[in-house]
C-alpha cells in the first residue's frame, strides 16, 4: 500500500501518521487505564453519590470546555499543517500566535460562565463541584494550543507525554484531595461528605492540566530555536503574509465548525443526563441523589471502560488530520484515499476485537476496576450492551477527523446535530413509556453512534469519492473476533465454574485473586487467538506490522514462532 514518504519533524522523529498515531494511541490507553485505576479507589472514598455529583458537574464542564477550547488541538493542527505543507512558516507562526489570543479570550469567558452560573447549570449539590472546574477551562485552551502546534509538525510524542503527566497528577491529587475533604467533613450529612469528595476529585483535573501545560511550555521553548530558524529562513514575500484579519478568519473558519462538531458529538452524555434526571425525578419518583447515583453507574463507570479502546480512534484522528490536510492541500488525492483506507483498516483491527473482548469479559473487568458489589452486576451488563458502540464510535470519530482534515468542516456538525436530536427524542420516549431506565441510555447511545457513522461514511463517498473496502476491513476482523470471543468467554466460564465448585457455592461472587486469574487467562487466550487468526486469514501482513511502533521487532518475533513466513 502506498504511504507518504517519511520526513523529519522538529523533534527529529519520522513523519508517518500511523506511527505517530500508535504513539498517541499507546499514551491514550495508558491514560485511560490510569483513569480507571484511580477512579476505583476514588469512588470508594467519595461513594456512588459523590461520583454522581462529580459526573453531573463534569458533563456540564465538558460542554463549556467544548465550546471554548477543547477542539483547539484538532483545529490548529489542521490550519497550521496546511501552511507548513506549502512551506509558509511565517504564516504558520502568525496562526499559532492568533490561536493563543483566541483561547485566552474564549477560555476566560468559559471560566467566567462556569463559575458564576454554576447554580443554574447543575443542581445545587453539584454547583460547588462545577465551580472548582472553572479555572481548568482557561488552562485547557492554552494546553490545547501547544498540543496542536506540535501535532501540526507531525510529532505526537510531546502530546502523548503531556497526557500521561496530566493523568498521573490528576490521579494523585484527586485521590489525595478527596480523602482530605471527606475526612474534614466526616460527621456531617452523607450528602455534604459526598459533595466535598467530589470537589476534591475536580481539583485533581485542574492540577493535571496545569502540570501538562508546564511540560508543553518547557518543550516548546526547548524547540523554539529550530522553529524560529524555519521562520527566519522563510523566503516568502511580505505580500503573501496573512493579515491580522485573515488570521482571525482562518482560525474562526476552522475552529468554529470543529468546536461545534466536537461539542455536539460530545454533548450526548450531558444532554442525556438532563433528560434522564428530569424524567426519572418528575415521573418515576427518584430523588436527585438517586438520579445522580444511577447516572454515575452509566457515565462514571460503564462509559469509562467503553472509552478505553475508543482512545485508539481518537489518537488516529489526531494523527491523520495534519497528514490528510497535507495531501489534500497539495492535490494528492490518490494518496489521500490510501491514507484514509489504511487509517480505517488499522482502527477496525483494534476496535472490532475490543468490542467482542468487552462483551466476553465485562464482568471480570468490572469486578477488577469497580468492585462495589451492590453495582458491579448492572455495570457489567451495561458494558455488554454498549460494547457495539466501540466499533461505531471509533469509525465515526475517525471519519469526523477525515472530513475536517479535507476542509469539509461543516459536514460533521450537521451529522452530529441530526443524530443528537434523534437520540434525544428517542430517549424521552423510552424513559416515559418503558422501564428500561439505564438501558434506555444504552439504546440511544447505539442509535446515536450508528447514525453518525452512517452519515459520515456516506459523506466520504459523496464528497471525496471514497469507497470503503468491506471484506478485509470488516468481515475478516469480525470472523477473527468471533473466534477470539469464543476462547475468552469459554475461559471465563470454565475458570469461574472451577472456583465456584471449589467453594461449593454456585452463586459465589468471583472477586479478588480468583477474578484477576480468570481475567488474565481469558485475555491471554483472546489475544493469542486474535493474532493467530488475523495472520492466518491474511488480514494483516508484514507491511502493515512494520509501520506500527516496534513493528519490526514484532515482525521478527512472529517469524521466529513461524506465524509469518
Amino acid at each position: 500500500m502506498h504511504m507518504a514518504k517519511k520526513s523529519r519533524d522538529i523533534g527529529g522523529k519520522p513523519n508517518n501518521f500511523v506511527f505517530q498515531a500508535g504513539i498517541l494511541a499507546a499514551a491514550g490507553i495508558i491514560v485511560h487505564i490510569i483513569g480507571i485505576l484511580y477512579r476505583s479507589p476514588l469512588v470508594a472514598i467519595i461513594g456512588d453519590e459523590g461520583n454522581g455529583y462529580y459526573n453531573t458537574a463534569y458533563n456540564i464542564y465538558m460542554i463549556i470546555l467544548f465550546l471554548s477550547s477543547y477542539s483547539i488541538p484538532i483545529a490548529m493542527s489542521k490550519v497550521i499543517a496546511a501552511r507548513l505543507s506549502l512551506g509558509q512558516y511565517r504564516n504558520a507562526r502568525r496562526l499559532f500566535i492568533g490561536s493563543i489570543i483566541y483561547v485566552i479570550v474564549l477560555g476566560s469567558i468559559g471560566s467566567f460562565i462556569c463559575y458564576n452560573f454554576a447554580d443554574r447549570l447543575v443542581g445545587s449539590n453539584s454547583a460547588e463541584v462545577l465551580k472548582v472546574f472553572a479555572p481548568t477551562i482557561f488552562l485547557s485552551g492554552l494546553l490545547g494550543t501547544f498540543r496542536g502546534f506540535f501535532q501540526a509538525h507531525h510529532t505526537m510524542v510531546y502530546t502523548s507525554v503531556s497526557q500521561i503527566i496530566e493523568q498521573i497528577i490528576n490521579a494523585a491529587v484527586s485521590i489525595g484531595a478527596a480523602y482530605i475533604f471527606v475526612r474534614a467533613l466526616r460527621g456531617g450529612s452523607d450528602t455534604a461528605v459526598a459533595i466535598g469528595g467530589a470537589r476534591g476529585s475536580a481539583l485533581g483535573t485542574g492540577a493535571g492540566i496545569l502540570a501538562a501545560l508546564i511540560f508543553m511550555l518547557f518543550m516548546y521553548f526547548s524547540k523554539r530555536t529550530a522553529v524560529m530558524k524555519r521562520v527566519t529562513d522563510d523566503g516568502m514575500s511580505d505580500d503573501k503574509l496573512l493579515s491580522p484579519l485573515q488570521v482571525t478568519l482562518s482560525i474562526f473558519g476552522m475552529v468554529t465548525p470543529v468546536i461545534l462538531s466536537t461539542c455536539i458529538y460530545n454533548s450526548v452524555n450531558p444532554v442525556n443526563l438532563k433528560i434522564y434526571q428530569h424524567i426519572v425525578m418528575e415521573y418515576k419518583g427518584y430523588t436527585e441523589a438517586m438520579a445522580a447515583t444511577n447516572f454515575g453507574l452509566y457515565s462514571g463507570k460503564s462509559m469509562q471502560i467503553i472509552n478505553i479502546p475508543i482512545a485508539i480512534a481518537t489518537a488516529m484522528s489526531s494523527a491523520i488530520i495534519p497528514s490528510v490536510a497535507h495531501s489534500h492541500e497539495r492535490g494528492e488525492f490518490d494518496e489521500e484515499k490510501n491514507k484514509i483506507a489504511f487509517a480505517i483498516r488499522v482502527t477496525m483491527l483494534i476496535a472490532i476485537p475490543s468490542a467482542f473482548g468487552l462483551l466476553a469479559v465485562a464482568e471480570p473487568v468490572t469486578m477488577l476496576l469497580y468492585p462495589q458489589r451492590a453495582s458491579y452486576k448492572i455495570v457489567s451488563y451495561l458494558i455488554m450492551v454498549l460494547s457495539i458502540t466501540v466499533i461505531l464510535s471509533c469509525l465515526s470519530t475517525l471519519c469526523n477527523a477525515i472530513l475536517q482534515g479535507t476542509g469539509n468542516v461543516h459536514v460533521p456538525v450537521i451529522n452530529a446535530g441530526v443524530s443528537l436530536l434523534a437520540q434525544a427524542l428517542l430517549l424521552v420516549v423510552l424513559l416515559k413509556n418503558t422501564e428500561l431506565d439505564l438501558y434506555a441510555l444504552c439504546a440511544v447511545m447505539i442509535v446515536n453512534t450508528f447514525m453518525i457513522c452512517a452519515l459520515n461514511m456516506f459523506a466520504l463517498k459523496r464528497i471525496l469519492g471514497y469507497r470503503q473496502e468491506v471484506f478485509k476491513t470488516f468481515i475478516l476482523p469480525i470472523l477473527a473476533s468471533v473466534c477470539m470471543y469464543i476462547m475468552a468467554a469459554g475461559s471465563n466460564y470454565l475458570i469461574s465454574g472451577y472456583f465456584r465448585n471449589k467453594a461449593g457455592d454456585p452463586d459465589m461472587v468471583i472477586s479478588g485473586i480468583p477474578n484477576l486469574i480468570r481475567l488474565i487467562v481469558s485475555v491471554v487466550f483472546a489475544v493469542i487467538t486474535y493474532v493467530v487468526m488475523t495472520i492466518r486469514l491474511g488480514i494483516i501482513g508484514e507491511d502493515e506490522l512494520k509501520v506500527i511502533p516496534k513493528g519490526r521487532t514484532l515482525t521478527e518475533f512472529l517469524r521466529k514462532i513461524r506465524l509469518l513466513r
